[in-house]
């Protein structure tokens, strides 16, 4: 895989209704919903400092961006190709992000040395010891690296500021992974599972805590994405709630 890709190999793709345009590969892992809605769960507020762990292109950090102006940003991809996505990405949407190329095992001591009011993530859904690997190396990466998510967790965790958050989305599946790997150190847990349509079982979950929360667990009421029972046409069938949050930049409360 070459570090950057040739321009008539990218697309510029619209997100939040055409507040974000992100370049991304034609062929490769590309952003769908989840990076939004993930920016859109995180409660940050102007002057704060955010810290996205394998941000990929950057939709995530330009999604909330253009929700929260004013932020500290910071990303982390291991993929080249990506971070200089993520990089181009900040520029065309007038957003100013630190992009850092290295693996989340070794983040640079301009990290290490600091704590986030918010550290995000997106991590791999599929263990891989348990799972086939992806044809292709770039969504192999994105959807299934072989680092455990337990670790994902705790290089969140460990760079979170005192009564900040860490805010991750995943399959509901893996919930049991995330609380034993926060059990113990961080509090105000709470999930928001998101539910494709009414009915139907969840199948990925937004879950934040606090560093040092004392809050009570809370199991949110369920976003459902989609309205009716199933998909009649190809126009869009968001539910009121979800076209807030993934067209018009509304925020999502856990």
């Amino acid at each position: 895989m070459t570090s950057t890709w040739a321009e008539e190999a990218l697309t510029r793709d619209a997100f939040l209704g055409g507040r974000v345009v992100l370049l991304q590969p034609r062929r490769g892992y590309r952003a769908g919903t989840d990076p939004v809605l993930l920016a859109a769960a995180v409660p940050a507020e102007r002057g704060q400092s955010v810290l996205e762990l394998g941000c990929g292109a950057g939709a995530a950090l330009m999604c909330l961006a253009a929700r929260v102006p004013g932020l500290d940003l910071t990303g982390v991809e291991i993929q080249p190709p990506y971070a200089d996505l993520a990089r181009r990405n900040a520029v065309l949407n007038g957003t100013t992000a630190a992009i850092h190329t290295v693996d989340l095992r070794g983040l640079p001591p301009e990290i290490r040395a600091r704590r986030y009011d918010h550290v995000i993530a997106n991590p791999p859904y599929f263990d891989r010891a348990h799972s086939r690997p992806a044809p292709d190396v770039t969504k192999e990466t994105a959807f299934g690296a072989p680092l455990p998510l337990a670790d994902w967790i705790d290089a969140m965790a460990r760079r979170v500021a005192p009564l900040g958050r860490l805010t991750l989305i995943q399959r509901a599946e893996r919930l049991p992974e995330i609380v034993a790997a926060l059990h113990g150190r961080m509090g105000g847990l709470a999930v928001r599972p998101l539910v494709s349509r009414a009915g139907r079982d969840a199948e990925r979950v937004l879950v934040t805590a606090r560093q040092s929360g004392r809050a009570a667990f809370r199991l949110a009421a369920p976003l459902v994405l989609h309205a009716g029972a199933r998909h009649l046409s190809d126009s869009a069938d968001f539910t009121p709630e979800a076209e807030a949050i993934l067209r018009h930049g509304e925020k999502l409360r856990l």
